[in-house]
């Protein structure tokens, strides 16, 4: 049976395991702490995919390493964008992140996301777009984005906007400092922070309450509630790859990159 692979894959940098009705799903780049490369991002798109219909997965938990989630999108692909041949392949390749947040928003199980260390850039993309995110003290989530002279992008602003406001959002965003559990948890960006080491622990609590409940009106809870606060998003963001691909062709990306990759203050100029 098809949907079978989703368990018997041999995943190059996921690991796809179940107990009973609920699924785990772990990033699996210890090399480079869990980066999010092509490979690793189209594996986690394909999962959820396979994932998004089964009757026979009520939850779903998405985790990390032990220590850490992701450093998020790998910054030394990305820079070589600048070789792209052409505008229209670009724009296309830039869909994989936006893609890979919607295929699992799609999920109709509830998803869980476990979080411990840190959880950066994309990968933050990713666990917004989950259903609850789960926190160890110690961990925290950054968008680097803004500092680095990107825009951000994956269709994000408004599932944060959703969760903590306008003004929190334009903050997290724009300084792309770290949020750290405990403010997570005060802004509406965490719904449970627990001891380090035990963030899994506390996402399989989650997902076993989900899991005794009545299957069909918590699918339907999960829909109606989605369309609801989603109502607008596409409207409002569709235009950010576009807006991403003019950021990353200018003087300053280059810049923020390269300041980065340096460990030096950037000078920005605007262009």
């Amino acid at each position: 049976m098809a949907e079978d692979r989703l368990f018997e894959e041999a995943w190059k940098t996921v690991r796809v395991g179940r107990d009973g009705p609920v699924a785990e799903v772990a990033l699996h780049r210890p090399d480079a702490r869990n980066a999010l490369d092509t490979v690793l991002m189209d594996e986690l798109t394909e999962v959820a995919r396979l994932l998004r219909l089964r009757t026979d997965v009520l939850a779903v938990i998405l985790t990390g390493a032990e220590s850490y989630f992701s450093a998020g999108a790998d910054l030394g692909s990305s820079g070589r964008r600048t070789a792209q041949p052409s505008l229209m392949e670009a724009r296309r390749a830039v869909m994989r992140g936006p893609d890979l947040c919607q295929a699992w928003e799609a999920i109709e199980a509830v998803t869980v996301a476990a979080v411990e260390g840190y959880c950066l850039g994309g990968a933050c993309a990713l666990v917004l777009a989950c259903d609850f995110r789960i926190m160890s003290r110690s961990a925290y989530v950054r968008l680097p984005e803004v500092p680095l002279g990107m825009n951000m992008s994956w269709r994000t602003l408004p599932r944060l906007v959703s969760l903590i406001g306008p003004a929190r959002a334009k903050r997290f965003v724009m300084f792309g400092e770290p949020a750290d559990a405990a403010l997570c948890d005060v802004w509406g960006m965490c719904d449970e922070v627990v001891d380090d080491g035990q963030a899994l622990a506390a996402a399989r609590g989650w997902a076993a309450k989900v899991a005794k409940l009545p299957p069909l009106p918590v699918r339907m809870t999960k829909e109606a509630i989605t369309a609801i606060a989603a109502a607008n998003h596409h409207a409002s963001i569709y235009m950010d790859r576009d807006q991403f691909l003019l950021a990353t062709r200018s003087h300053d990306y280059r810049e923020g990159v390269a300041a980065f990759f340096e460990k030096r203050d950037p000078e920005f100029r605007g262009d």
